[in-house]
């Protein structure tokens, strides 16, 4: 949420007026403001006067596309409502949903009040409430609230099709908790050994409930809205707190009373066929649903005994994670060719690393829903399956049945595959088989969780591989980050960005700086006032060679394989990410932070 500066003083005219905003008005301000010319005044009034419209004024200006005077570009919804709040002397503000409480909001007003004044309280603070309008000069209600809330009312002018729509939703969540709450949610859990006893007695709250299955829904649809990656749900002693990630980073939501926290988890595990009464050992799960726009999501599920209560968190796989290019994911030219060359090979073992988070799976996903033609057979094992895929034959990995990944790769082998996707290697066993499907002519993707590229050889040493057999079998390794890009709509020129300081963020290696252009976030509605709107993956592909193979041998050094790979083409982390951040994709401080320092 983000407020201008205070205006200048009101002129004496627009302060005598009163009463509902008209469109005529508005056509008249920008004219005598210089926004528009006489003929556009002209040519808009004759457009408006066909026909009545519902519309609101500034909605109604925004369809016909009045034309700015300066540049001839047509002023959109979110302009003319700034122009409103600068001739109204009010501050204007950009409603960001994740930071509003909507259960104070509905303590504040009725949401029939709102809607018939056409008001939203967006602010609530001890003293001071903010309140949106689009009507800013009609102030009839100031007073009620006032005496209502016993806080002074701050009035501020937003783009009423948000106060219209976020009305809606903030007093329908704020209705179906108070709902919830009445069910009996009001109870929670104060430390985990009462939870280890309710876990025991089987007693739960009604997930069936009317008002919990209204904070599920509107929960989600609410996640595919916001663009949220994961839903995480956080039992505490006093509250729980509902918290999304969105582009790596969590924004609180909203908090809830412990038992209708209980609820709500509840509910989720329900749909997800797990167990409800089992709340003291972690479970995984699985959701498939439609966003807003009909689009089909899928959702994992996880959940882990905490303290006071059962933590969730549910994962949200994007639909278009399946068809996304190389170029989309954010391979540069440079490396969608190396890497194509590397999944086109019959066999072989083609390793992604980097942490958890960091986007191994949507690369591994997308490269094996290209690959899996009705030509060839592609099977994996994974722990859990993160996506299902009708041109995959996918396995889930097994613990208590003793099916492990070692297991599980012994079975695939009879399956006649061509591809093969372990979803980690993280013993020497499991190692050992994919280094054996790669000896008889099968190609091997899998993942290691390793700091950059030429560290995985190390890895798959020290777990005991020989270095003959990975020199045998290893095809390559990609390494990977992820980093918020900027937003293209309101990204603007970094005048503190220098070449100085791109050339310390890459030391010792040299990078052409000739055509920086550095920019910085400012934020704006579209990116929620954060400056960043996506990720991006940045990327370290080590091709083996013959002469890399040279240098991998028991009691290898890091530095001659790093160094080998170099030669063989491999950008490392750290320069791939300052190449993008030239582009003006990204910050300099974002690839700093996500990328381990060069060597």
């Amino acid at each position: 949420m983000k407020t201008a500066s205070r205006p200048a003083p009101l002129t004496a005219q627009v302060q005598a007026y009163q009463g509902p905003l008209a469109w005529r008005h508005l056509v008249d301000w920008l004219q005598e403001d210089g926004v528009i010319s006489q003929d556009e005044a002209d040519r808009t009034i004759a457009r408006c006067s066909q026909g009545e419209s519902s519309q609101p004024p500034l909605v109604r200006l925004a369809a016909v596309g009045i034309l700015r005077q300066s540049d001839g570009q047509p002023l959109d919804l979110d302009e003319l409502t700034q122009f409103l709040a600068r001739r109204a002397g009010l501050d204007y503000m950009r409603i960001d949903p994740l930071k509003v409480d909507a259960g104070k909001v509905g303590d504040v007003m009725s949401a029939n009040y709102a809607e018939r004044h056409k008001v939203l309280p967006v602010l609530v603070g001890p003293s001071e409430v903010v309140v949106a309008t689009s009507e800013p000069f009609i102030q009839e209600w100031v007073g009620e609230v006032e005496r209502q809330s016993r806080r002074k009312v701050r009035r501020v002018v937003a783009n009423p099709l948000d106060i219209k729509r976020y009305t809606a939703e903030f007093f329908a969540l704020a209705k179906s908790v108070r709902a919830a709450v009445k069910t009996g949610g009001t109870t929670g859990v104060a430390s985990f050994e009462q939870l280890v006893e309710l876990g025991k007695s089987g007693r739960q709250l009604d997930a069936n409930d009317q008002g919990v299955i209204q904070v599920v829904d509107w929960l989600w649809q609410y996640a595919f809205d916001q663009r949220a990656s994961d839903i995480h749900l956080e039992p505490r002693r006093d509250q729980g707190v509902i918290r999304f990630r969105i582009d790596g980073v969590l924004h609180p939501v909203y908090q809830v009373p412990p038992g209708v926290m209980n609820a709500i988890t509840a509910r989720v595990k329900l749909l997800g066929r797990m167990d409800v009464v089992e709340r003291r050992r972690p479970q995984d799960g699985r959701i498939k649903t439609r966003g807003p726009n009909g689009d089909e999501f899928e959702m994992r599920l996880s959940t882990l005994p905490t303290a006071f209560g059962e933590k969730l968190v549910m994962r949200i796989f994007d639909p278009d994670t399946a068809v996304k290019d190389l170029a989309a994911l954010g391979f540069t030219p440079h490396d969608a060719e190396r890497w194509e060359s590397l999944v086109q090979r019959p066999h072989g073992i083609i390793l992604v690393t980097g942490p958890t988070g960091s986007g191994k799976t949507t690369t591994l996903y997308s490269t094996l829903r290209r690959v899996a033609t009705e030509e060839v057979n592609v099977s994996t094992i994974e722990d859990p399956i993160e996506k299902i895929d009708p041109a995959l034959n996918q396995t889930q990995v097994q613990p208590q049945l003793d099916f492990s990944f070692a297991e599980g790769v012994r079975a695939l082998m009879r399956q006649d595959p061509d591809i093969i996707m372990i979803g980690e290697i993280r013993d020497l066993e499991t190692a050992e088989m994919a280094v054996q499907a790669a000896l008889t002519g099968h190609l091997v993707f899998s993942t290691l969780h390793t700091n950059d590229a030429p560290s995985a050889l190390t890895r798959l040493m020290e777990l005991g591989v020989p270095a003959y057999l990975l020199n045998a079998t290893i095809l390559g390794v990609l390494a990977q980050r992820l980093v918020r890009t900027l937003c293209p709509l309101c990204k603007q020129p970094d005048e503190r960005g220098t070449t100085e300081l791109l050339a310390e963020a890459v030391k010792p290696w040299k990078i052409n700086s000739g055509n920086y252009r550095p920019y910085k976030p400012v934020g704006c509605v579209d990116c929620r006032m954060t400056g960043f709107r996506g990720r991006l993956g940045i990327y370290e592909l080590l091709t083996v060679t013959e002469a890399f193979r040279g240098q991998v041998h028991e009691g290898a050094s890091m530095g001659a394989l790093r160094k080998q790979a170099v030669l063989d083409g491999m950008r490392p982390l750290r320069l791939a990410g300052a190449m993008r951040a030239a582009e003006g994709l990204t910050t300099l401080e974002e690839v700093v932070a996500a990328t381990p320092p060069l060597t």
